[in-house]
């Protein structure tokens, strides 16, 4: 959740060292400042999704954003501390934002709505100065990662680590991440859980109506459960009828709530699939429900044994009847 505060006379010294008000006095804008409010994001929280309609610039107080143009799972694309800005491409070009942007650390912004831009931009030419300054800058800044990326060797680490069914993460990529997440919450003194999804009767389903019905439904499932995630929680695809979830919680009750919405989530809606058969037949309309083991990583474990811990409660849940979750105790 985004909060607001007003600006306060540390904040104009900040916004003094924003690049957009290079050798530029506040006074000459002051009083369009006092349209704009302060938003402060929690570490975690996203300002920008991709594809999201932006109607502000973001000129960063203090904290850190981090941009991201392939996904949360791939390095990053760039760093915004104090004193840069962000949003000024899809401000100025209209379109949807092509980046994800996420809050490093507790990040307090300046929000400044897209008719004050063109505002301050109309009364001061040296910000329509450093505005171009800043689009130039980050253009020219992206022709280079371009120029200097080993764009075949991104190309195959990219083709190695996620499935191209369902366009999440595989395994082999969880591998590598569930040590820095393990690392990273031990660090931060916040636990660590893994959820691992099953879907039920999925052999049943796929024997019944075809592969092609049976990999519309894997595809159905992946975006309902990535739909209804934190932009921090890991997701994977496991294979066969099998994902899995890292995410950290403070409580167990938090991963318990957050296990039941996914559950919920895929059950609620009907997921309608093609039947392998024909490919102009008909979409058939099929209920789907999934089952959910949660084990909790501890010091010293490995990937294997927080799975080995997830399978035994999800066998619970199967046995229990399905459509529900399990804890590991």
């Amino acid at each position: 959740m985004v909060n607001t505060a007003t600006m306060t006379i540390p904040d104009h010294m900040l916004l003094e060292r924003n690049k957009l008000f290079r050798d530029i006095g506040l006074e000459s804008v002051k009083h369009i400042l006092k349209g704009c409010q302060v938003i402060i994001l929690k570490s975690g929280e996203t300002l920008l999704e991709v594809g999201q309609k932006n109607t502000s610039l973001y000129l960063v107080l203090d904290g850190e954003l981090r941009v991201y143009l392939n996904g949360r799972g791939l390095p990053v694309h760039a760093v915004l501390g104090p004193g840069e800005c962000v949003g000024e491409l899809s401000l100025i070009d209209g379109e949807n934002t092509a980046a994800l942007v996420i809050a490093a650390q507790d990040t307090r912004m300046l929000a400044v709505p897209h008719d004050l831009v063109w505002s301050m931009v109309d009364s001061s030419n040296g910000i329509a100065r450093n505005l171009l300054a800043i689009l130039a800058g980050r253009i020219r800044n992206d022709n280079l990662l371009q120029v200097t990326t080993d764009e075949h060797s991104l190309e195959f680490e990219v083709a190695a680590n996620v499935d191209t069914l369902t366009g999440l993460h595989n395994k082999k990529w969880m591998d590598e991440a569930f040590h820095r997440m393990a690392l990273r919450c031990e660090r931060g003194g916040t636990p660590l859980f893994l959820l691992l999804v099953d879907i039920d009767r999925f052999k049943d389903f796929n024997d019944s109506h075809g592969h092609l019905a049976g990999d519309s439904v894997l595809k159905g499932v992946a975006r309902i459960m990535a739909a209804n995630l934190r932009p921090h929680d890991l997701l994977v695809y496991m294979g066969g009828d099998r994902f899995a979830v890292l995410l950290s919680e403070k409580l167990p009750d938090g991963v318990m709530k957050m296990a039941e919405r996914l559950r919920e989530a895929v059950a609620t809606p009907v997921l309608r699939s093609k039947s392998a058969a024909s490919a102009t037949h008909a979409a058939q309309e099929e209920h789907v429900t999934v089952s959910l083991g949660i084990s909790t990583v501890k010091t010293g474990d490995t990937l294997a044994t927080v799975l080995a811990a997830a399978d035994g409660a999800l066998l619970q849940a199967k046995t229990g009847g399905r459509n529900r979750v399990k804890m590991a105790i």
